[in-house]
């Protein structure tokens, strides 16, 4: 299993810019400052506990936005664009990160504060688990068509996935997969809906915990780890022209302090610390490489879009 050392290796993480400053003195300013605004991809059930919590701790107010990765990408540069600085904090997924971050629109370097698994998800009434394959090869058999879904912006999970099959015939099984026409949908947690309400009886790209918070609920969803599992960082920047800064600092050190990760941890969540107590993976998985997959974005966007999105 790979872990996310090599996506931790160039990444300074944001709780050693908060130790170079004193905490009493960084809370105290925070304090002042009173309040922050944080863009997140993260889905409301989760993301507001942790503000709450943060504002339970500290006594500073936290302004959610949340929004699609892309979406909060597009917020974040089309507001620099206007010199309009409203956020503070943004957290999202690792390749979105590095997007913001070539655009000099953070104050630090990000850091990876949680992960996000690959898995395929189910619709328990429809589909029973022994009918999953163990390998995504399992779901090119056309009996298949008509019952398969992805999310409609997914080529990062396409381009690990095309990497990482053995005998370099990633290509071969993406286009017999594409050939089914499997059904788009438009966000993770939009997606794991769907499963839920049985419009899709399986998802080929569902986030595990999604499926994990929908199946607390008692809704009729599982998932399934088939390989290869893609893992993929999610992450934490400062913005570059915070104007709470000593609040958004504050903040993104308590995502990343134990007791933020434990919290993660606690909601089904995958901290990204390897000292915190985490839901067990008990399968091995591959971690995709964010840095990598923007250098060739273009590549691989074209090729989803011939593949899947364009009909």
């Amino acid at each position: 299993m790979r872990t996310l050392a090599k996506v931790l290796l160039p990444i300074v993480a944001l709780s050693a810019v908060a130790a170079a400053q004193t905490a009493a003195g960084v809370a105290e300013r925070a304090k002042r400052e009173g309040s922050l605004t944080l863009y997140t991809s993260l889905a409301p059930t989760e993301s507001q506990p942790l503000a709450e919590a943060f504002e339970k701790k500290y006594g500073v107010k936290v302004t959610l936005w949340r929004g699609l990765s892309e979406e909060v990408v597009q917020r974040t540069i089309t507001e620099a664009k206007g010199r309009r600085y409203s956020v503070d904090v943004i957290e999202t997924n690792g390749p979105e990160m590095e997007m913001i971050s070539r655009e000099t629109l953070l104050g630090a370097p990000w850091s990876p504060d949680r992960l996000n698994l690959f898995v395929v998800g189910y619709n328990t009434a429809k589909v029973k688990r022994a009918e999953i394959p163990a390998r995504y090869e399992g779901f090119t058999d056309p009996r298949w068509k008509g019952r398969i879904a992805l999310e409609a912006t997914d080529s990062e999970w396409m381009a690990t996935l095309i990497k990482t099959t053995p005998d370099n015939k990633g290509m071969e099984l993406m286009r017999k997969l594409a050939a089914l026409q499997p059904t788009l949908r438009k966000g993770h947690v939009l997606l794991s809906e769907m499963v839920v309400a049985g419009e899709v009886p399986v998802s080929l790209t569902n986030y595990a915990s999604n499926a994990d918070s929908m199946k607390r609920r008692d809704k009729p969803i599982d998932w399934k780890p088939v390989e290869p599992v893609i893992g993929r960082p999610q992450a934490i920047g400062l913005a570059a022209n915070a104007p709470h800064p000593n609040a958004a600092l504050l903040f993104a050190d308590f995502v990343l302090s134990p007791e933020g990760q434990r919290l993660f941890s606690s909601m089904g969540r995958y901290p990204s610390s390897r000292k915190a107590e985490s839901v067990r993976v008990a399968f091995p998985y591959l971690m995709l490489d964010p840095i990598a997959l923007i250098d060739e974005d273009e590549k691989w966007l074209k090729l989803w879009n011939e593949l899947v999105a364009v009909k």
